[in-house]
């Protein structure tokens, strides 16, 4: 009796046994799915970031071409004003030259004749940079007449 009593506890022993090692392979098993989906999930967050790098990459490129294309059309604008700058500043030196001498040639008729005028001063630009010179008589011109005075 007691190899019967010996083989039923040598065949519980194994039930148990195995029926632990199901329970281990299952949760394994369990296990192992669970860190395939998360692989995969993480995958899928890692593609999901690198399209949307993709496209902040398209868009920012998109920007930097319309930046360019503005700061390229500002300063073709800024070189025409300094260029419509340099004329006006030449044609301001000529007329003030002029000026000069049409009150040069008053003075002298003044003096001559003996009857009094009232000739104005030409200021001095460079004591009053941000002042027009001669606000009374103001200065029109455009880059097309420009060309008049050359």
């Amino acid at each position: 009796m007691a190899s019967s009593s010996s083989s039923t506890s040598n065949q519980t022993t194994r039930s148990t046994s195995s029926s632990e090692e199901d329970i281990i392979d299952n949760r394994k098993r369990k296990r192992m799915i669970s860190n395939r989906e998360s692989a995969r999930r993480s995958r899928q967050r890692k593609q999901q970031h690198l399209d949307d790098l993709v496209n902040q990459v398209a868009h920012l490129k998109e920007d930097n071409a319309r930046i360019s294309m503005q700061a390229t059309m500002i300063m073709d604008r800024f070189l025409s004003l300094d260029s419509d700058n340099a004329v006006l500043r030449a044609q301001l030196a000529e007329l003030t030259g002029r000026l000069q001498s049409v009150n040069s040639v008053l003075r002298m008729l003044e003096e001559f004749s003996g009857v009094d005028m009232d000739i104005p001063e030409i200021p001095d630009p460079l004591m009053r940079p941000w002042q027009i010179p001669c606000p009374a008589q103001p200065i029109v011109a455009s880059s097309a007449s420009a060309c008049m005075f050359e």
